[in-house]
């Protein structure tokens, strides 16, 4: 697979080192230093500042799009247009609005267009979902998620500050990465409500967010998004009738990746445990990538699909249209 990348920045690095046999034939940025830097890892990859002339190529087959927020929409649309597969990070646009011409165009040229949700590759996502599909949690009850990270010096300066470039804040950032993954497990929610606020960052996008989303079975997903949360978090609980599963840590900064499984017993009390853990480095954009090149041989629809991040922004947007943002406190 001839593959181009736009946007070479820390993602752009990280969707590089994942292409396995794949050749990276060209790499775009608007920092000309940037691309130069990513293109010297691969003998003979083409640079340039011009994003608009790759995606044209004839010899790129498939377009990585890792830009800032305002240009995943307009890159990944020149490229469908042009004819091109598509890995396109999250959330793919700032709002649902600039994200719906999408949908149809990828559909209107037969290509695939995945979108970069590489949490549901994380092996203990992979490992909860053979669980969960195989009954043994019985019915869902209801989902429960954190996810967090303290900021750094500077932060309120950076492009996920200013909602011109980023869409929004923590919620759109992080967050969208919870509501996937509830979706993945519960399905459609079509009662969703919550809270943004900015409580510590000095800055116009919310430093947290929190959402309460329902589906039509009447099963709720409590998630919470947060860039003041000083020790980097993530946990996500399933709540099944007849048992539990929880995973702790994306690796890195965020602890071990863990999975734990709680099975009821029929006299209740203390439920049979199992734990996996995942150390080591992080395989889920190695691995997010594979699953991008077998959907494009077998021409089908990849996990993760431009449909699904459409409903993560409509469930973004609702929740912004529902609460005013806050200013921080003293």
């Amino acid at each position: 697979m001839r593959v181009a990348i736009v946007g070479c920045g820390l993602i752009g690095h990280k969707r590089a080192r994942a292409l396995g046999a794949s050749r990276l034939v060209a790499c775009a940025d608007t920092n000309l230093e940037r691309a130069q830097q990513l293109a010297a890892l691969f003998p003979g990859c083409d640079v340039s500042t011009e994003w608009q002339a790759l995606v044209a190529r004839d010899d790129v087959e498939l377009v990585i799009v890792a830009t800032t927020n305002d240009a995943l929409a307009a890159v990944t649309l020149e490229a469908i247009e042009h004819g091109k597969h598509v890995l396109v990070e999250k959330p793919a646009a700032r709002n649902a609005d600039e994200l719906r011409p999408l949908v149809a165009a990828a559909r209107a040229a037969g290509v695939i267009v995945k979108v970069g949700f590489n949490h549901r590759f994380h092996p203990a996502f992979q490992q909860a979902r053979v669980i969960w599909d195989s009954g043994v949690l019985g019915p869902l009850m209801y989902i429960r998620a954190r996810y967090g990270h303290g900021g750094r010096l500077g932060y309120e300066r950076e492009w996920r500050a200013d909602p011109a470039i980023a869409g929004g804040g923590e919620m759109l950032d992080q967050g969208v990465h919870l509501i996937d993954l509830a979706r993945w497990f519960a399905g459609d929610f079509v009662e969703v409500s919550g809270h943004i606020g900015r409580y510590f960052w000095d800055m116009p996008v919310e430093d947290n967010g929190f959402a309460l989303l329902k589906t039509a079975q009447g099963q709720v997903a409590w998630l919470h998004a947060s860039c003041s949360e000083w020790k980097n978090l993530f946990c996500f609980e399933i709540f099944g009738r007849d048992g539990k599963l929880q995973i702790d840590g994306l690796g890195g900064s965020y602890g071990v990746e863990r999975l734990s499984f709680y099975k009821m017993l029929p006299q209740m009390g203390p439920p049979e445990t199992t734990i996996w853990e995942y150390p080591g480095e992080d395989s889920s954009w190695r691995d997010e990538y594979a699953h991008v090149l077998d959907c494009i041989r077998e021409r089908r629809q990849p996990e993760g699909t431009l449909a699904d991040a459409l409903a993560a922004l409509e469930i973004v947007g609702a929740i912004y249209a529902q609460s005013a943002l806050n200013g921080t406190p003293e």
